[in-house]
C-alpha cells in the first residue's frame, strides 16, 4: 500500500525506536505513548486490519502475540502485568489502517478500557 506509515517503517524508509524485528514483524515504541511502556507490534506485510488477514496467513497474528510475550519479559512488564490491544476500524479506535498490536505496561490499567 502506498504511503502507509507502518509499511514505510517496516521497509526502513522511516527511522523508528525499534525494540524487535524479524522476517514477519517489527516492534517499536509508540510516538504517543499511553503508558510508561507502549510498544507497537506490526506485521511487515500490509493488512488493513485484523479483518483483512486471510485464514491461510493467520499465523502472523499468533506470531505477534509470541513477540509480545518475549518483549514483556525483556521490557520488565511481564511480572506485574500489561495490556494487549488490537483496535479495528474507526469506532474501534484504529488510527492507522495497518494491523498492529499495542502492548502497554508499567502502570495499572483500568476497566473498561475505552
Amino acid at each position: 500500500m502506498d504511503k502507509c506509515i507502518f509499511c514505510m517503517i517496516a521497509n526502513g524508509e522511516i527511522p523508528t525506536n525499534k525494540v524487535y524485528e524479524d522476517d514477519r514483524v517489527i516492534a517499536f515504541y509508540d510516538l504517543e505513548p499511553q503508558a510508561p511502556v507502549h510498544v507497537l507490534i506490526v506485521p511487515k506485510k500490509h493488512y488493513e486490519s485484523i479483518l483483512a488477514v486471510p485464514a491461510e496467513e493467520s499465523c502472523v497474528v499468533g506470531h505477534m502475540f509470541q513477540v509480545a510475550s518475549k518483549l514483556a519479559h525483556e521490557l520488565g512488564i511481564a511480572e506485574k502485568g500489561f495490556r494487549l490491544v488490537i483496535n479495528t476500524g474507526k469506532e474501534g479506535g484504529q488510527s492507522v489502517p495497518h494491523l498492529h498490536l499495542h502492548m502497554t505496561g508499567g502502570r495499572e490499567h483500568g476497566w473498561p478500557a475505552g
